[in-house]
């Protein structure tokens, strides 16, 4: 049953992706949305000469719907993942650039409550410090995920907001590159975000996030700030959770005080929870490969984090070379479940087809492991008597489509 239903879903996926590049019979072509969207534009105030300007040269890009569709966070393994995002090369190349950064940095953390060592994890992970911030034509990738997939709101969005950064002279034409999404500079802002919290910390009249460390600084502390990330504070702790633990609590909307969690047997893997960190700080506990893998209780700051990106792998990134830029040598205490593999994109929707045909709706089925897949499988768990951790894996897709 499963060989068959994966074999359905990889059809399906086959398909959408040749149709991906090609208008329907009622469906406008590339080109026509391009000239249909100058409407749009002129609804949010943006004059015919600049959209003519942005456009000109703009093309299809058929790469940014497979990266749509296989994004790091999601289809890689969370190990794999933090494996390369927590590189040894990395942490030593970013206390390297801190070092060299000192004073800035400093002066950054002290004006906007957001320690040093986040900031450049961020920048780390971005864009390497600096060195790979992405060669797409930022207007071009977003006008193709305003044309069709299932991000055209958010590629319509985005597309306006950058060209309101060329309409307000933020940045010229020729600087709008970077990644698939559309973000841009040294910490990858996608256009709104850039209207909204870039800062001219240089005092030069611009808003320079790809060349002056003042501002890509300035703005990523910023944005955290504005987030309510707190300096000095913990973004989370690996965690040892007791026999019996019931895995239910480990949902994004069950946050405790610390002292809640000691209560119920939590303890730090580490460190003496309530001896090192404020026993009413609240927090929630974050299983990122489920039942079977490390633990995490994590804090205000990480929620701070997921506002700048949403995938929690990224969050749990950003957080742990923090730490290990910091100096603080958190190799983790338990083990990965390194047999398990990452799910492809058809077992992904696959999952979430058989949570929907036995009454567990999870949400549209596009092969994005969200909150909502997450509920859906953690009720379909606790039904099924198993540990209701959430956690998308091969056995469980077995389990669900014997």
């Amino acid at each position: 049953m499963l060989t068959v239903r994966l074999g359905i879903f990889t059809a399906s996926l086959a398909a959408a992706t040749m149709i991906a590049g090609s208008a329907g019979a009622d469906e406008p072509g590339f080109e026509d949305w391009l000239d249909g969207f100058r409407a749009e534009a002129a609804a949010a105030g943006i004059p015919s000469d600049i959209v003519t300007a942005a456009f000109d040269g703009v093309v299809l890009n058929q790469r940014v719907f497979e990266l749509n569709d296989n994004q790091p966070e999601f289809s890689r393994s969370i190990w794999d993942y933090i494996d390369a995002a927590v590189s040894d090369r990395r942490i030593a190349e970013g206390r390297a650039r801190i070092a060299e950064n000192a004073a800035l940095l400093e002066r950054i953390e002290t004006e906007y409550g957001v320690d040093k060592e986040i900031i450049a994890a961020i920048w780390g992970l971005e864009s390497s410090y600096g060195k790979a911030m992405g060669d797409y034509d930022v207007i071009g990738a977003l006008a193709t995920l305003g044309w069709k997939g299932r991000r055209t709101g958010y590629g319509r969005e985005q597309l306006i907001g950058a060209l309101k950064i060329l309409q307000h002279g933020y940045a010229d034409r020729a600087q709008l590159r970077g990644s698939w999404a559309g973000a841009m500079g040294q910490t990858q802002f996608i256009p709104t975000t850039y209207l909204s919290y870039a800062i001219d910390h240089g005092g030069d009249g611009k808003r320079n996030i790809w060349s002056d460390l003042d501002d890509v600084f300035a703005s990523t502390a910023n944005y955290l700030a504005v987030s309510r990330f707190r300096a000095g504070a913990p973004w989370g702790v690996e965690v040892a959770l007791p026999d019996g633990f019931d895995f239910a609590l480990a949902d994004a909307d069950v946050r405790k005080a610390l002292a809640e969690w000691v209560g119920v047997g939590v303890h730090g893997s580490r460190v003496d929870l309530v001896s090192e960190i404020d026993p009413n700080q609240r927090g929630r506990i974050f299983l990122p490969a489920g039942a079977r893998g490390p633990a995490f209780l994590v804090f205000e700051n990480f929620e701070a984090i997921l506002k700048y990106n949403r995938s929690t792998a990224y969050a749990l990134a950003v957080g742990l070379l923090s730490d290990r830029l910091a100096g603080r040598d958190e190799t983790l205490v338990a083990e990965w479940p390194r047999a398990d593999r990452a799910l492809s994109l058809s077992e992904r929707m696959a999952m979430q087809q058989a949570l929907k045909d036995k009454g567990f709706d999870p949400g549209p089925v596009d092969g994005v492991i969200g909150a909502g897949t997450r509920r859906a499988l953690k009720a379909w768990q606790k039904a099924e008597g198993l540990p209701a951790d959430g956690y998308a894996s091969l056995d469980t897709l077995t389990r669900l489509t014997p």
